[in-house]
C-alpha cells in the first residue's frame, strides 16, 4: 500500500472545530482559553444557554449541541468544571469527537456544582489531562487516577494553581505548544 504525504500528517487547526469549554466563572479576556479562541481560526466558545451557571444539565447539553453542529471533527478544550460538562456529554457525541484537551479538571468526588462524579469509562477518543499539584479545586492524585481510567495522557504541571490568569497562565504558551503537539498527533481525516 502506498501512502500519500497527506496521510502521514496529523490534524491542523484548519482540519478541526476547536470547542472551548470554560469553567464555572467563564474565561476573562486575559484567560488562556479566550486568547486561544481569538488566535485559533476554528475555535468557538461553548456556553450553556441557561442563566444559571450551576445548571449542569444545560451545560452538558450545550457541549453535546456544539459537537453535533460541528462541520469538521471537533476537538474539545475544556478547563475546570468545563471538563465535567464535556465528560458528562461523551455518551451524546456519537463517536464524532476527534480528541480532548482537559486542563485542571475540578475534583467531583462530592458532586461539585450539580455534576455527578466523573465516569471511569475509557474515553472513546484521544485525550490529554493537564493538572497542577497546587490546584485548589482538585486533588492531584484523584485527577491523575481518573485520567488513567480514561486512558488519557497525563501531564503534571507542577505547582501551578488553577492554570488560569490568576495563577500567571494568561497567555500560557507552554499549554498552546502542548495542544499543538497533541493536535498534530491526531489522525488526519
Amino acid at each position: 500500500m502506498r501512502f500519500h504525504a497527506s496521510h502521514l500528517r496529523g490534524m491542523r487547526v484548519s482540519d478541526v472545530d476547536i470547542l472551548i469549554v470554560p469553567g464555572l466563572s467563564g474565561a476573562s479576556e486575559q484567560h488562556w482559553q479566550s486568547r486561544w479562541e481569538a488566535k485559533l481560526s476554528t475555535a468557538s466558545r461553548v456556553v450553556p444557554p441557561a442563566a444559571d451557571p450551576h445548571d449542569a444539565k444545560a451545560w452538558i447539553g450545550a457541549v453535546a449541541e456544539a459537537v453535533s453542529r460541528s462541520t469538521r471533527p471537533p476537538v474539545i478544550v475544556a478547563h475546570a468544571l468545563g471538563v465535567a460538562a464535556a465528560v458528562a456529554a461523551v455518551p451524546m457525541f456519537g463517536g464524532k469527537v476527534a480528541g480532548a484537551f482537559f486542563v485542571a479538571p475540578a475534583d467531583l468526588g462530592e458532586g461539585a456544582s450539580g455534576f455527578a462524579a466523573y465516569s471511569r469509562d475509557p474515553l472513546p477518543f484521544p485525550s490529554i489531562v493537564v493538572a497542577s499539584r497546587g490546584g485548589p479545586d482538585h486533588s492531584f492524585d484523584a485527577i491523575e487516577d481518573v485520567a488513567a481510567a480514561w486512558g488519557s495522557l497525563f501531564v503534571d504541571a507542577g505547582e501551578s494553581g488553577r492554570l488560569d490568569e490568576a495563577s500567571g497562565h494568561g497567555p500560557w504558551p507552554e499549554g498552546l505548544l502542548t495542544f499543538g503537539k497533541f493536535l498534530s498527533r491526531l489522525p488526519a481525516p
